[in-house]
């Protein structure tokens, strides 16, 4: 898909960009061995010394080249060249990012390994492993995961990185993540109705009892949301070239799901439903 965007050009925008598509000239290549083109040589001149530049980018794995150049509603266009140097990301805290709020849980899934980050155990490899990737996807991480991690962690995350929330909403898709996947027809099963509140409530479960349990069940919530991040994606990037005059050379695979190592125990789940609902408590929405 890189290799057909020309709208990172300074001075060319889509409309441009799909009319160089009307005309045939589908991607760096075919610009490159015409000579008669419907642009101002200066235009023209431009292009191909930004070709020149984006391909040893593109060469060299860079998509921050890419990123920085292209507006935020085009950097879906960056999964398909480098969905190999992706991360999943997804945090689980102990509330919205108040003063003595803190990350609990973080899942990080690649599309061939799944991660998992506890709280007083772990989690300060994430900073470190996460620096392995240089692109990252989340749902709403631009407006709250990607912050909180910067905040807690004191260390900035330079990453390229892609928020399904908003590439979702643009194919229409709105309401959270969990109502994205339903819409695509994706289950959580046992974890149906657990949302971010009920994930402190298992935090706080595991901190007073030390109920194993509350955290693999924490867990089995936190890395589901990664998984099923790498099916959306991949779901949007189809949506997103269906219209495209290219898309039938654009189009994923959608990936095998792979096996989530933790499972949700159900009888805790309805325990600490029935004694919320007896408390009263609400809760604080989900992401």
């Amino acid at each position: 898909m890189i290799e057909n965007t020309f709208c990172h050009v300074p001075g060319i925008g889509e409309i441009t960009e799909q009319q160089l598509w009307a005309a045939g000239i589908m991607d760096w290549g075919s610009f490159n061995r015409l000579e008669k083109l419907p642009l101002s040589r200066a235009k023209i001149t431009c292009i191909r010394n930004e070709i020149r530049i984006s391909q040893d980018a593109l060469g060299s794995c860079k998509p921050g080249y890419f990123y920085h150049r292209l507006k935020s509603g085009q950097h879906w266009r960056l999964f398909k060249d480098f969905r190999y140097r992706v991360a999943y990301i997804d945090i689980e805290t102990t509330g919205l990012g108040f003063f003595e709020d803190y990350i609990t849980t973080v899942s990080l899934y690649d599309g061939r390994r799944i991660r998992y980050y506890v709280h007083g155990d772990n989690l300060d490899r994430f900073i470190e492993d996460i620096f392995e990737y240089d692109l990252l996807v989340t749902y709403n991480g631009k407006c709250f995961d990607i912050p909180f991690i910067e905040r807690y962690f004191r260390t900035p995350l330079p990453h390229s990185h892609i928020d399904l929330r908003f590439v979702l909403s643009s194919l229409g898709y709105k309401g959270g993540l969990k109502r994205c996947e339903q819409h695509f027809g994706l289950s959580r099963d046992a974890l149906d109705g657990v949302d971010g509140y009920f994930a402190v409530i298992l935090w706080q479960e595991y901190l007073a009892t030390g109920n194993c349990r509350a955290l693999e069940t924490l867990l089995a919530y936190n890395i589901e949301d990664v998984v099923n991040l790498e099916f959306l994606m991949h779901q949007a990037f189809n949506l997103k070239v269906a219209n495209m005059p290219f898309a039938d050379q654009m189009t994923l695979d959608i990936p095998l799901r792979p096996d989530v190592p933790y499972c949700a125990d159900l009888a805790l789940v309805e325990q600490l439903r029935n004694r919320m609902a007896m408390s009263g408590f609400g809760g604080w929405g989900h992401r």
